[in-house]
């Protein structure tokens, strides 16, 4: 992975010096730490070790936009986008781990955030979602799963889809029925629960089967299948039938963090090509003596920064407090659509070297393919992006 340096003379003032303090810190570690064991793990499915995930930890990686009062940085979206951009540069599924902590879940208590979000900025509090099913993926309205209330107790029947991490989560956010189906308001009804579970085991009355990707290696998506699970009444993370706005309510940073950690996938693809392109002698030179070379990798080069200057305006608005859920489904879209076709052009100036695990490009490639497709498929951001513009569909 090539090094490229921290800052240029003329670098933008919003990239303040604790910015890119934070952002040289996590460029660091992913040079130093996750690029090379991305490049040992990824080809043999290999799973993230717990040595890393402690050091992201010691860093205040899981504590970004955790308050200082409750042990964190104290930071907000924009740098919580810089470092996921700088770790997906390393190996996406590591960009990603930083979501498992920063106050996943939220709906929590003020006792809640006393007692658990020390611990997850720490890193000893981890947790994975358990929000899609088979036939509610994008259509989150239409959840099946049902929670049915039994004296102090919530009992859970139904099966969830696409849950990463949920192996090695210390809790689950999990999103099930309460109240039956109102057809003309599917998404009333909907509510969301705080499963407290033992780090690499699934709880009674939870079983789960690995889904068998392409990529995201370093850890494991699970179909997870609920026969009774039981939780206490105080489980309930908000208010009974208002999941549905829990789980929009942070669509925003998780927009903005898909956008990041899509162009940090591509601008890895575009530092292994110019190297590549360097370095490889054809017909009496580098590639880098064809034009055609040269335009395409200024084209990779500006698409990146376009996208990236994006998704920081989104993260400043959001950071602002301003709601812009079209800029942000945007920035998504922009971001990795840009990356599919950034990660496909390295691997083509790679050649036939590109279609191998022996280089790395065809690691972003697949990677950047997901990034299409989950916190929203890119035809839900065209969606958002489009109702706001004309109204929405009746």
């Amino acid at each position: 992975m090539t090094h490229r340096p921290a800052a240029r003379p003329d670098t933008p003032r919003y990239l303040t010096e604790e910015r890119l303090a934070i952002q040289e810190l996590a460029r660091q570690f992913t040079r130093e730490r996750v690029r090379p064991l991305a490049d040992e793990l990824d080809p043999q499915q290999g799973t993230i070790p717990d040595s890393l995930r402690d050091e992201m930890a010691e860093l205040g990686f899981f504590g970004l936009m955790i308050p200082e009062e409750h042990g964190g940085l104290g930071q907000g979206v924009f740098e919580y986008c810089l470092v996921a951009e700088e770790l997906a540069q390393g190996w996406l599924s590591v960009a990603s781990l930083l979501a498992r902590g920063n106050g996943m879940g939220g709906e929590f208590t003020q006792q809640q955030c006393k007692e658990l979000l020390p611990r997850m900025a720490a890193g000893e509090y981890l947790g994975a979602f358990a929000l899609s099913e088979a036939e509610a993926g994008s259509d989150v309205a239409n959840l099946s799963c049902r929670a049915r209330q039994e004296g102090n107790e919530w009992v859970v029947h139904g099966t969830k889809m696409w849950c990463t991490y949920a192996d090695q989560a210390d809790y689950l956010v999990l999103f099930a029925r309460t109240s039956p189906k109102d057809p003309a308001k599917p998404h009333r009804g909907i509510s969301a629960f705080l499963v407290d579970k033992q780090r690499g085991t699934f709880p009674e009355g939870v079983s789960g089967t690995k889904v068998r990707k392409i990529g995201y290696h370093g850890w494991s998506t699970w179909e997870l299948s609920f026969d009774g699970l039981r939780l206490p009444e105080s489980m309930l993370l908000g208010e009974e039938g208002r999941g549905f706005y829990l789980a929009l309510g942070g669509l925003e940073v998780g927009r903005a963090h898909t956008a990041a950690r899509a162009i940090g996938l591509a601008q890895a693809a575009l530092d292994d090509a110019t190297e590549y392109a360097q370095t490889r002698r054809q017909f009496g030179g580098p590639l880098t003596q064809f034009q055609d070379v040269r335009f395409k990798l200024a084209r990779m080069a500006a698409d990146i920064e376009a996208s990236r200057q994006l998704m920081y305006h989104v993260a400043t608005e959001i950071d602002s407090g301003r709601r812009c859920d079209r800029e942000a489904a945007m920035a998504k879209y922009v971001a990795s659509e840009m990356a599919e076709r950034v990660t496909s052009d390295a691997m083509q100036i790679h050649g036939g070297a590109g279609y191998t695990t022996d280089f790395a490009v065809e690691r972003h490639w697949r990677d950047a393919r997901l990034t299409r497709i989950f916190e929203g498929a890119n035809e839900i951001q065209l969606r958002v992006i489009s109702d706001d513009m004309l109204g929405a569909l009746r």
